[in-house]
């Protein structure tokens, strides 16, 4: 087991499913306060002049982590960590997991050599669609526990936590509401995933070409932090779309919320929150993957004989 051409594919896939949903919670959890900053950011509409409300509440990243801390306490930055967590055991554990048998099966088993960047944007596209089809229930319920926090004083609570909050759904909207927003969540998740993984798998492999360079802690996190910018650069639009429809019921469909938000706040709305959004996916990368390739290189010990 020790020749280096094997290394990529000699653990089970427990193993890898175990090593990519323990790396992807671990990130969660690190940089939940990020994401739930973003979400307040992107649900924040414009102020309307002469409404008497000049300044936009949250200003920043960290200003708004700081408002958010302030006004709701800490723990409001880490809401939504279950369902977040739900998410990411079977999101994360199912498209980094699934990527490289995936990507195998794409370019044949016989094949030698590194992939070309179309079979591993493919294989990270089918990963990433597969495993949010599982897993978009926890994010419903993620974004709409998040989103709870800018609810007035007084006004009861619509959900007491995550398992409350499935259940309600079921109750008041039905099973299928679940499922909301699963379109543009697909092409949002498929699109990251391939812009996240087939980025860190190409990063690293060009790093590795370089002399001096070798599969060390450093390459990973360049790595990782060239996964997290191309997935802001391509998830952004997409992700601002998926915030508003799945916060906002009004919308008629993907390509309404898309007009709409295009029409009534321009262009440059669809990257609204690029900083906070790289914070938190640069962030989020560097972690997952850091902490990936370590619990892989664990379990490559526990398994190799």
């Amino acid at each position: 087991m020790g020749d280096h051409g094997k290394a990529k594919s000699d653990i089970s896939f427990a193993g890898t499913f175990a090593s990519s949903a323990f790396a992807a919670c671990f990130a969660e959890i690190c940089t939940i306060p990020l994401d739930t900053a973003k979400v307040r950011l992107q649900l924040q509409k414009k102020a309307v002049a002469g409404d008497g409300v000049a300044l936009p509440k949250y200003r920043g990243l960290l200003g708004t982590v700081g408002t958010i801390a302030r006004e709701e306490g800490l723990t409001a930055l880490w809401k939504g960590i279950v369902p977040g967590l739900h998410r990411q055991c079977l999101f994360g554990g199912l498209r980094i997991g699934l990527y490289e048998p995936v990507k195998t099966f794409y370019v044949g088993k016989d094949h030698v050599g590194d992939a070309p960047l179309s079979k591993k944007i493919l294989a990270a596209l089918t990963t990433g669609a597969l495993a949010i089809t599982v897993a978009n229930p926890t994010d419903l319920v993620k974004v709409r526990l998040q989103a709870e926090g800018k609810l007035p004083p007084g006004v009861p609570r619509r959900y007491s936590g995550a398992v409350n909050a499935y259940s309600t759904i079921v109750r008041q909207e039905g099973v299928t509401a679940l499922w909301t927003g699963l379109g543009p969540n697909i092409a949002r998740n498929a699109i990251i995933n391939a812009a996240e993984l087939a980025s860190y798998d190409q990063v690293k492999e060009t790093i590795l070409k370089i002399p001096g360079f070798t599969d060390n802690v450093f390459t990973h996190l360049l790595a990782g932090l060239g996964a997290g910018f191309f997935a802001v650069c391509i998830g952004s639009p997409v992700d601002v779309v998926k915030s508003r429809m799945m916060g906002d019921s009004t919308y008629k469909s993907t390509l309404d919320c898309f007009v709409k938000t295009l029409k009534n706040d321009g262009p440059l709305a669809f990257y609204k929150g690029f900083i906070p959004n790289f914070g938190r996916l640069g962030s989020w990368n560097v972690i997952m993957f850091l902490t990936l390739e370590q619990a892989k290189k664990f379990v490559r010990n526990l398994e190799s004989p």
